[in-house]
């Protein structure tokens, strides 16, 4: 049969995994098209918490510098607020993201890269951007019609939707990054497990200038929850989209009522009264209507089709993991796709992207859902209650105040509430500590180190198999470089120490034998790069002369905790047993 296009990789959707996708493959030299239905990036905010780790990709792909260019910084992130309005006076606050004194040094020690406010209709062009800077071949307005597959390859029908016309295309895998109502999911037969609608919510994406009412507590989400209106979260969470002018006013709604009015007049009057102050001028930009879901595909792989990003993960928008995860899922599959297709690795390579990004993806709609149910007790400490009068509520308000210990009780039982939503606003450990088990690590035999604080709330560097690699300061020629620089760039890396010189040469014979490149990195005094502070072997968890190999998505696949009689034989071992090479 002939085709229109014939390719390595069809990725449809061009979202944040889809991109990112687009951006991998095309560094790693893949020949891929990337296909989506819209005629071009996103439109609107959506998703715009941006972690840690999903900037540690960007940093590797070479776009970080272009996408903190448009973000708003993690200094202008930390306050979350709790009040009746803005012009109120505020019920309660928490500083998040890392950015409080008490969080700030654990997120500087874990990363490279600060966590940043970025809205995706502003991501996704500087995205799109680096992908074609590497030479992906995007093609927007082309709507998958049909998908298939084989033991040999998949084959599609696109349409393009300006023209009408449809073409064939022949690929030898398809990643379904296209969203909530995944086309690639629904005709391969993926299923889903989890539950949808599980709640209801209204976007007013609007232009306001708060500047004072804001500017001198920056923060990200401003919670408005007024008397007699106790519905889910509140009367309206204000989402900075531009400081300080421009927002998403997010309210909850229950569908057993009818949808919400979304005319400027009814929204324009929510907004005035989570404002609070009748001068401020208000522009309507956009409403949208969304439902909570909790949703994760049992399978990411079904032979030569792969779910990401939102097709394989739906969850509400708490700990704002959605696109991060995205990103995360395609820089765990880019990588084994490339070299599968090399001829580097072995197909059940391929294998390892489920049995590792499921559980992660299984775990985010947990976590996200948890977050939500977590705000309730905000409004039970609040004494607010379903069904309660305007009045009622003013006076269990007024009572939250009030001096004597009744008052006492219920100001500690806000604080115990406030303190519960360090689960969702700082959590570094979900965000960072991503461990993987599967067929592409080689363990050690060891155990993980055991947490000495909360895994959710704290990040727990180690070099375990499987791990994300620790982050540590180093330096060549004056240059300061994070650990996690070393590493990455679609290859293998194997980081050294002092006595390990022997590990350059096994890493040379490896890779001519196998035929792959091996990048070997020594750290340590009088190596191609210092430790100067000795941060570097506080983390490294192996002797001077052990060794860590790391994938090419920054995962530690194997380590060695000393030299070995026959490194090479070890590390070619290593090797073959991640890359599936009898």
């Amino acid at each position: 049969m002939t085709y229109d296009i014939t390719t390595d990789v069809l990725v449809v959707g061009a979202g944040p995994a889809g991109l990112s996708m687009a951006a991998l493959l095309a560094a790693y030299g893949v020949d891929a098209v990337t296909v989506t239905k819209y005629a071009g990036t996103a439109h609107s905010p959506r998703a715009h918490i941006t972690n840690q780790r999903t900037m540690e990709v960007f940093r590797d792909l070479g776009i970080e510098d272009a996408v903190r260019e448009v973000a708003t910084p993690n200094e202008l992130m930390g306050n979350n607020v709790w009040a009746t309005s803005f012009a109120d006076p505020e019920i309660a606050r928490l500083l998040t993201w890392g950015s409080g004194p008490e969080r700030r040094t654990d997120y500087d020690l874990a990363s490279p890269s600060a966590m940043c406010n970025v809205p995706q209709h502003i991501l996704e062009p500087v995205l799109r951007a680096g992908a074609e800077r590497l030479g992906a071949d995007l093609r927007f307005s082309t709507e998958l019609v049909e998908v298939s597959q084989d033991e040999d390859g998949v084959t599609a029908v696109v349409r393009h939707r300006e023209s009408g016309r449809t073409e064939t295309v022949r690929a030898k895998y398809v990643v379904g990054a296209d969203g909530g109502r995944s086309t690639v999911a629904e005709q391969l037969g993926f299923a889903m497990d989890g539950e949808m609608g599980l709640g209801a919510a209204a976007n007013v994406w609007l232009e306001a200038d708060l500047t004072d009412y804001t500017a001198y507590r920056p923060g990200t989400l401003y919670w408005m929850c007024q008397p007699g209106n106790d519905y889910w979260v509140g009367s309206g969470t204000w989402i900075c989209v531009k400081p300080w002018t421009e927002w998403v006013l997010l309210f909850m709604y229950d569908p057993a009522e009818g949808e919400p009015d979304l005319s400027d007049e009814a929204v324009v009057a929510r907004a005035r009264a989570t404002i609070g102050d009748p001068d401020v001028d208000i522009r309507i930009k956009a409403t949208s209507l969304w439902q909570i879901n909790h949703m994760v595909a049992e399978r990411y792989r079904i032979g030569r089709a792969f779910l990401a990003g939102d097709a394989a993960h739906r969850h509400p928008p708490a700990n704002g993991l959605g696109t991060n995860t995205s990103v995360q899922d395609a820089y765990n599959l880019a990588w084994k796709l490339a070299m599968v297709l090399r001829g580097d690795a072995g197909e059940e390579l391929l294998a390892s992207y489920h049995d590792e990004r499921q559980p992660v993806g299984r775990q985010v709609v947990d976590r996200a859902l948890k977050s939500v149910q977590d705000m309730l007790p905000i409004s039970k400490a609040l004494g607010f209650e379903p069904g309660q009068s305007a009045e009622d509520g003013q006076r269990a308000l007024d009572g939250l105040r009030a001096p004597g210990p009744v008052g006492e009780q219920r100001r500690a039982q806000l604080a115990d509430a406030v303190r519960l939503q360090n689960y969702q606003f700082n959590a570094h450990g979900v965000e960072l500590d991503q461990r993987y088990a599967s067929g592409a690590v080689l363990d050690d035999g060891t155990p993980w180190p055991a947490p000495d604080r909360d895994p959710e709330l704290y990040h727990h560097p180690t070099t375990h198999p499987g791990a994300r690699l620790p982050h540590a300061w180093v330096e060549k020629d004056r240059v300061r470089l994070s650990t996690l620089d070393l590493a990455g760039h679609g290859e293998f890396t194997l980081l050294t120490g002092i006595g390990g010189e022997p590990w350059a040469d096994a890493a040379g014979k490896v890779a001519a034998d196998l035929g792959l490149r091996i990048s070997v990195k020594p750290i340590g005094a009088g190596c191609e790069y210092a430790d100067p502070t000795g941060d570097w072997a506080a983390r490294r968890e192996v002797g001077d002369a052990g060794a860590v190999l790391v994938r090419p998505d920054q995962h530690v696949a194997w380590r060695a905790h000393d030299l070995p009689d026959d490194p090479a034989a070890d590390l070619e071992r290593a090797l073959r047993s991640v890359l599936d090479r009898p």
